[in-house]
């Protein structure tokens, strides 16, 4: 499973450098490629809003 930012991202740019696959997309709410992401969490680890969570 996936993870997914959610509206709390303040689009601070922690999370970007922390994902080993390169994910992550800079936008107004970054977001995460699904099709790449490999759930291993780190960026959720990484984000000091807690706005990143497992994709239901």
């Amino acid at each position: 499973m996936a993870y997914r930012i959610t509206e709390n991202c303040a689009a601070c740019g922690t999370c970007l450098p922390e994902c080993p696959l390169g994910a992550i997309s800079e936008g107004d709410i970054y977001k995460i490629d699904p099709n790449v992401c490999s759930d291993c969490g780190t960026c959720a680890d990484a984000c000091p809003f807690g706005a990143i969570e497992p994709a239901e």
